[in-house]
């Protein structure tokens, strides 16, 4: 008994202080508005393959800067099938922000980023090709929030995905 106290009570710790960091989100995308977007693109219905679209798609030039939209650590950067050219953070409040369809990769995994890093630029990767360059961006939480589960299609995925919208300011 003693044991496992020695190792919970730190991980509690951190688990508490992860909670207790501010997020404050900015923009990702460089010079990008309210205009940039679509405001009502989040839990959009049908989406592809993904068949909801979990995001928001940002429209810049190809190249644009993409900034860290907060403090975090870079979990995963790399190529996948519909997400092309990606970064994965973990940032405060135990959230994965999701960076996708990049040009340009500028950050590696295990990288402390902040709001003025760098992390890749805008594209048209994976799924996205042929389509106007775009940043995907998405913020997955890791403490499901079990009051948003709903019976819309794909409706238990909203315990897990926050609409990146209502944080996003300039």
């Amino acid at each position: 008994m003693r044991k496992i106290t020695k190792i919970s009570l730190p991980l509690l710790a951190i688990l508490i202080i992860g909670f207790l960091i501010p997020q404050h989100l900015k923009m990702p995308v460089k010079g990008a508005s309210k205009s940039s977007y679509n405001s009502q693109s989040f839990w959009f219905y049908p989406w592809g393959k993904s068949i909801t679209h979990k995001g928001v798609d940002i429209f810049a030039k190809k190249g644009t800067d993409i900034n860290s939209s907060t403090a975090g650590l870079v979990l995963i950067s790399g190529e996948i099938g519909m997400g092309g050219k990606f970064v994965l953070t973990l940032g405060p409040k135990w959230r994965l922000h999701y960076y996708a369809h990049l040009n340009e990769i500028k950050t590696s995994p295990l990288s402390f980023v902040n709001k003025s890093s760098i992390i890749g630029t805008v594209g048209a990767t994976g799924n996205a090709a042929g389509k106007p360059p775009h940043l995907h961006y998405s913020i997955f939480t890791l403490i499901p929030y079990v009051w948003r589960f709903d019976s819309d299609i794909q409706g238990w995925q909203k315990m897990f995905y926050l609409n990146p919208i209502e944080y996003l300011t300039n």
